[in-house]
């Protein structure tokens, strides 16, 4: 059990967190040492525990200057961190053996993904019945996991296999596992608020394999339901959840299907973050093709340098499944997408294989737009299979997280007489940066698709939560004046840029195509460089990039911030996508130029004049 003095200080730190720790889906980036995250902020926040502060306002600003706890939700943040050090201490565990999910079966997958790869045998033992949604034979089938099930008689059910166990249980009132069991992995369900897994000492190998999983196909346990499981754990209050009413959903549904431009029955699926959504999309597709192309090899087309989540995700999938394969779509940097897409497509038609593309539009990080008109005709064209018959039709898959106010999918829109499913990350413009959950809807020839994401949502239980479904209800019906806002300030400060600066490279939109509505609010720009080799000319911008983000986070520190994300209400975000976004992209798709976000809330005038204040003390003219 908790010790009492530790349930005092965590019910005081309840009283006194910041309020950032329930409302923000990105973290501060100023306080962040990525190798140290979970474990520097859980070393400095029991450090805190042991001063016995009694001072509301001194606790306030020690749990303020906490270092950030991971970079972004999905992997980990305040609240999920302290659920799992108090769930260590109730079980005499490890903290770093102790992982939350807002999902109740993804821990499960992460384990028989590396059991898969690494020929491991397994068995999933359970004492009452499984979660509602487990489909054994879709999770053999489709993802190709391999296990044992058996209901549990006694604990030695767990020492006479040769392989891993997991034992599926619930946690009591006090957040405790059951102590006896000699399980490899312990999987506590909390209904309809996700899971804790206790991972045993001697399989610890399988903790940054799990971490991953949760950071790329799902996320952490969100704040308000760890804060829900924390209130439970320390004071056995009993877990109470508020279900969304009908009429959120249904305004969130509505609001999605209104600024896509798709049928007011249109499917609708809502998932927990964006590469929730991604996921499901791609085993979702899996899943139709072994339906209808059987024994057919399956190609997902994925630019190589897109956003890191996307592009390691992809891959990762392919890694598990013998049948799929990645093939990489040059589309950014003088590279043209049309083109690219035309010769892979030809490719993959001549060997009679499966096509789904993902790309971004625009691109990321080069803010680039293909001819949408030629890109419907190459993805219309039919083609033929090296036997003369016809091949599989291609099926776009768009992220619109930069512009999901184009319509793209309606009757007469860009891509409405393509086979096409969009998705969203809702953690952007949906939500304003207020919670994670993504969207994603298709036109009326690709709709019967939805389904099939829908259906690997619910059984990785990655659907998006109640509040999350709330969020995006509330602020989802202004996110198009806030995009038009965020895109008048990103434009001005883009014209001051290159009147300033002519000879840095900016990366966006024209004002042709904003007029068809592609109204981003993230450029990026290539600052001039100097050197007399490559090596040299590329370490100057290196550092000419530094300089700049730092000089403008140090002089406006109320608006500009270190920030890997897009579409937050207010401020202005600087990263570099080389070392964020791309950070599992291979080095040599990595792009070591400066990425810049902004809101609708965000003061012109004093970025220009600081920006005008950086080239005055770095650049020679």
């Amino acid at each position: 059990m908790i010790q009492e003095n530790t349930v005092s200080y965590i019910k005081n730190v309840f009283e006194n967190m910041p309020t950032d720790w329930l409302k923000l889906t990105t973290h501060r980036l100023d306080i962040y040492n990525e190798e140290l995250a979970k474990s520097e902020f859980l070393e400095q926040f029991e450090q805190l525990s042991h001063l016995n502060l009694t001072d509301p306002e001194t606790l306030k600003i020690k749990l303020s200057g906490l270092p950030t706890a991971y970079d972004y939700i999905r992997l980990g943040h305040p609240l999920s961190c302290i659920l799992e050090w108090a769930v260590g201490k109730s079980n005499d565990v490890a903290v770093e053996n102790v992982i939350s999910f807002s999902s109740q079966i993804m821990p499960i997958l992460a384990i028989l993904r590396k059991n898969l790869l690494d020929n491991t045998k397994t068995q999933i033992i359970y004492k009452d019945e499984l979660p509602k949604c487990f489909d054994a034979d879709l999770l053999r089938n489709t993802y190709g996991y391999k296990f044992d099930l058996i209901k549990y008689k006694s604990s030695d059910d767990f020492s006479v296999f040769d392989g891993v166990s997991i034992y599926l249980t619930s946690l009591d009132v006090a957040g405790r596992a059951k102590s006896d069991l000699k399980a490899d992995f312990v999987v506590g369900m909390y209904s309809d608020l996700g899971s804790i897994t206790l991972v045993n000492e001697s399989h610890s190998n399988y903790i940054s394999e799990i971490l991953h999983v949760r950071r790329r196909e799902s996320i952490a346990m969100s704040p308000n339901d760890s804060l829900t499981v924390l209130k439970n754990i320390i004071t056995s209050s009993p877990l109470k959840r508020i279900p969304v009413s009908s009429s959120r959903r249904d305004l969130a549904t509505k609001a999605i299907r209104k600024i896509s431009n798709t049928a007011p029955d249109a499917s609708v699926a809502l998932g927990s973050s964006g590469l929730s959504v991604q996921y499901a999309i791609m085993m979702g597709l899996i899943n139709h093709a072994q339906d209808n192309h059987k024994g057919k090899d399956i190609k997902f087309i994925v630019p190589p340098n897109c956003y890191g989540g996307t592009n390691d995700q992809a891959r990762r999938v392919a890694t598990c499944i013998d049948n799929v394969e990645i093939l990489d779509l040059a589309v950014d940097d003088g590279q043209d997408m049309v083109q690219s897409i035309e010769r892979i497509l030809d490719q993959v038609a001549n060997e009679d294989s499966v096509p789904f593309i993902i790309a971004e539009i625009p691109t990321n990080p080069r803010v680039e737009i293909p001819d949408l008109a030629k890109l419907r005709d190459t993805l219309s064209k039919n083609r033929k299979t090296k036997d003369g018959q016809n091949s599989v039709a291609p099926v776009f898959v768009l992220d619109q997280t930069f512009c999901p106010n184009v319509k793209f999918l309606g009757e007469g829109d860009f891509l409405s007489t393509v086979k096409t499913i969009s998705y969203v990350s809702g953690s952007k413009f949906p939500s304003g940066g207020l919670c994670t959950a993504g969207y994603c809807v298709a036109n009326t020839i690709g709709d019967d698709l939805i389904a099939y994401v829908n259906k690997h949502l619910r059984l990785c239980d990655n659907e998006a939560t109640d509040l999350q479904i709330e969020i995006l209800s509330k602020q989802m019906p202004s996110m198009l004046k806030r995009i038009d806002d965020a895109y008048k300030n990103t434009r001005g400060f883009v014209n001051f840029i290159q009147e300033t600066l002519p000879q840095a490279k900016m990366n966006f939109v024209s004002e042709e195509l904003a007029a068809l509505g592609f109204t981003p609010s993230v450029f990026s720009l290539d600052l001039p460089t100097r050197g007399d080799t490559h090596e040299e000319r590329e370490s100057f911008k290196r550092e000419l990039n530094l300089k700049l983000i730092n000089l403008m986070i140090q002089n406006i520190p109320e608006q500009s911030k270190h920030c890997v994300s897009y579409g937050q209400l207010q401020g202005c975000y600087w990263t570099i996508p080389a070392t964020s976004t791309q950070g599992t992209t291979k080095e040599g798709d990595k792009d070591y130029i400066v990425r810049v976000a902004i809101s609708p809330d965000f003061d012109l005038k004093l970025h220009n004049k600081i920006f005008a204040q950086f080239c005055n003390d770095h650049i020679k003219y």
